[in-house]
């Protein structure tokens, strides 16, 4: 009889608890070799965009002055968010690159948009082509 009323208490402690929501496109904390993405590529979503990315994976894309920022990438997968001054939006992406990261998938989604932090309006899918390396990425990096 003790047993099952600590377990009913348990049970009842155990309804009250709120479990927190994770997010919808965490982002790891691993943090793989950025210098993969440096580069011109071809982003397309409708209309082909061109984005210029330094050794970081960041740079500027021609449409609404915009701007892609990585934030981490582990094994293929590369995760960053994008902001557009032109129409005030911004939002996060998630690109799966393939086995030679000479191309990839990627989905797009919405933090902001004007002063809504909370946007309903859904993103879209897009896909990357590498146009071409930096100049210098044929060199071998300096050991630690």
């Amino acid at each position: 009889m003790g047993g099952l009323l600590a377990g009913s208490l348990l049970l009842a402690a155990c309804a009250d608890v709120t479990i927190p929501r994770p997010a919808p496109h965490p982002i790891p904390s691993q943090e793989g070799d950025r210098r993969i993405l440096a580069g011109e590529w071809e982003y397309e979503d409708g209309a082909v965009v061109l984005l210029k990315l330094d050794e970081q994976g960041n740079g500027p894309y021609a449409w609404k002055d915009g701007q892609f920022e990585t934030h981490a990438v582990n094994g293929h997968a590369w995760y960053g968010m994008w902001f557009q001054k032109e129409n005030d939006r911004e939002g996060g992406f998630l690109v799966e690159l393939s086995t030679d990261f000479s191309e990839g998938a990627g989905s797009w989604w919405y933090t902001r948009i004007e002063s809504d932090r909370a946007p309903t309006q859904k993103g879209g899918t897009f896909h990357l082509t590498r146009k071409s390396l930096p100049a210098n990425a044929s060199e071998t990096p300096p050991a630690p």
